[in-house]
């Protein structure tokens, strides 16, 4: 149903897909520094403008967070993924978030993981802004935003 719909926001890892539609900024960019300071791993953010959360690799769901609003992935290379959509959005408690996907499901690049009624959480939440978090990256990796998009390179 999504094959080459995420086409042009492709990462250059050939084993990333954007999970959102949007604009990418910077981790270090998060109004939380819980993010910002890269607490929970390396990554990135998207200013999401889609309501369409798809899995932005193969592998499975380790946990759909009960609250809804974060995703758990481990893609086939072993990479733990966090999909955070928006901030301080926990205490939403599932409003405005329908998962489509549970826990230890195997999922593929492009499946849909969750929507999301931006228009009913932006209201209620600081920002929508999105991080995509790389929990366990080895201490020779990090992820760098380039004009094509995001990769994970060596340091």
């Amino acid at each position: 149903m999504f094959k080459g719909f995420f086409k042009k926001d492709t990462i250059e890892d050939p084993s990333l897909t954007m999970p959102l539609e949007g604009r990418i900024i910077p981790i270090e960019e998060v109004p939380d520094p819980v993010f910002s300071q890269k607490m929970m791993g390396d990554g990135f953010a998207i200013v999401p403008t889609n309501s369409t959360v798809v899995s932005p690799v193969n592998g499975k769901v380790i946990s759909v967070f009960p609250t809804k609003h974060a995703i758990n992935l481990l893609d086939d290379q072993g990479r733990e993924i966090l999909l955070h959509i928006g901030l301080e959005t926990v205490a939403l408690n599932g409003l405005g978030f329908t998962p489509f996907v549970k826990d230890g499901q195997k999922v593929k690049k492009g499946d849909r993981l969750m929507d999301v009624d931006f228009n009913t959480i932006k209201k209620k939440v600081p920002s929508i802004i999105s991080s995509v978090v790389f929990t366990n990256l080895s201490d020779d990796e990090k992820v760098s935003i380039t004009k094509h998009g995001v990769e994970i390179k060596k340091k």
